[in-house]
């Protein structure tokens, strides 16, 4: 039985599990990723220690993704094939969490009743006590809807004691009518700024070079804070104020939106040497029509202007985008708009998503609009055919130069390759055996492919 003490007048509970060892399963964004971080902290305080192997595993953490139909289809396909690791020892415990349980609430346990605890978005900090809860009188599941604090004094347990993700902001108030993040993730909830200074000094202190700021819309960042009396963005002013901080050598940022952007964000990148030259910025359409149906909040025209401020106040920047295709309603002239954005913004990375309706959302209730699936495929493929001959060319420039690479693993193919990324964020392939794992290093850059760099010493 679990039992608890007094320190400094707060309730602790004594570890209940040791002994116990957890898995956890990540499927969707970096805002998934540290949410499964936070929870194998979660777990680490409770006793338990992580197995790499789910078979000798006691507990599993299943963390879910609903922003693509197909992700559904993976959640519900990877449940049943659990069915038989949870029989196969009635100690063992499995919990669903993340957006699809927060979306989808009963229906997770309807579809797999062999799931112990399903758990919400908004619930994590919770975790230890349903689980309890669980093994006392059964399955539970728990969803609340509205946004809890997201402050926690548990330390997250990372992948990488070189690289983390940070938290600045949860929810988003945007209205995309393709998007379900709203209803799972809430409203924008910006966390303190000295919060965050404070979280980024420590991970300096533990050895961390690079850290990846995290929000749904970190342009938005501290509107909700009022700070100075003022609802206006506070997000160029943390990245200077990070840019002190010591030991951090790169900061990265993501995710913005192209109507948030500001010109004084993007000087702040060109300015400052340890915020990486790469800006995401998603596109998703290039016709003002489909834009509009998107609830966008810009048409062709203000995207493009975005982009020509980016290279003029940052001439090597590199950029990547999202591209929705085959949202409802679109046709080939729709879908030639947004090639031509994609032929003139010439980015080195897209990531390409065919449209799928995700229930609890507007875009779902368009079935009179939706667009033939051969369409959808025969779009998809031009636009990935295009951005290959586009990506050759903008990584080509790199082949020569010198770059500053940080080494984050061994390639899982050849023991004599590291891999890692630039600045830019391109992968590299790095021929070398030395130990440097976690160190930022200049690297000569040999050769290019569409998706990675090849690099000597």
């Amino acid at each position: 039985m679990k039992t608890s003490i007094h320190i400094e007048n707060k309730l602790i509970s004594k570890p209940s599990r040791l002994g116990f060892k957890y898995h956890i399963k990540t499927f969707g964004c970096q805002m998934n990723e540290h949410d499964s971080e936070k929870i194998a902290g979660i777990f680490n305080s409770d006793g338990m220690s992580k197995s790499e192997d789910i078979d000798q595993a006691d507990i599993l953490f299943v963390n879910t993704c609903t922003i693509r139909e197909n992700a559904d289809d993976k959640l519900y396909g990877t449940l049943g094939h659990l069915k038989k690791w949870k029989e196969q020892s009635s100690d063992r415990r499995l919990i669903v969490g993340g957006c699809a349980a927060q979306k989808d609430k009963e229906l997770v346990r309807d579809r797999a009743p062999w799931v112990d605890v399903v758990i919400g978005t908004h619930n994590t900090n919770d975790v230890i006590n349903l689980l309890n809860q669980s093994e006392d009188w059964g399955p539970i599941t728990k969803i609340v809807e509205e946004t809890l604090d997201i402050e926690t004094e548990i330390l997250p347990v990372r992948e990488s004691g070189f690289s983390a993700f940070v938290t600045i902001q949860i929810g988003c108030n945007n209205s995309c009518t393709f998007c379900i993040v709203p209803s799972v993730r809430g409203v924008e909830i910006s966390r303190r700024p000295s919060d965050i200074i404070n979280e980024i000094k420590n991970l300096s202190n533990e050895g961390v070079k690079e850290i990846t700021l995290l929000g749904q819309n970190v342009n938005s960042y501290g509107r909700d804070l009022m700070i100075d009396n003022k609802r206006s963005p506070y997000f160029t002013q943390l990245l200077y104020k990070i840019h002190e901080i010591d030991g951090i050598e790169r900061i990265r940022f993501t995710s913005p939106h192209p109507k948030d952007f500001k010109e004084e964000t993007l000087i702040a990148v060109s300015d400052l040497p340890k915020i990486a030259n790469q800006i995401h910025i998603p596109l998703q359409s290039g016709s003002d029509k489909i834009l509009s149906s998107m609830h966008r909040g810009y048409n062709q025209k203000k995207y493009l202007s975005k982009i020509d401020m980016i290279k003029n106040i940052i001439p090597d920047v590199s950029l990547s985008s999202d591209v929705i295709v085959g949202f409802p309603g679109e046709d080939d002239a729709d879908f030639d708009e947004t090639m031509k954005v994609v032929d003139y913004a010439e980015f080195d990375l897209i990531y390409m998503f065919k449209f799928s309706p995700r229930p609890g959302t507007v875009a779902a209730d368009y079935s009179d609009k939706f667009v033939e699936k051969h369409f959808i495929d025969t779009r998809f493929m031009r636009l990935k055919e295009e951005q290959i001959k586009i990506s050759q060319n903008r990584y080509n420039r790199f082949v020569g130069s010198t770059q500053q690479m940080l080494v984050e693993k061994p390639s899982k193919k050849d023991p004599n390759v590291l891999t890692g990324r630039i600045e830019g964020g391109h992968i590299v392939h790095l021929e070398s055996t030395q130990n440097i794992i976690g160190q930022l290093i200049d690297v000569k850059v040999y050769d290019a492919t569409p998706f990675f760099l090849k690099a000597t010493l």
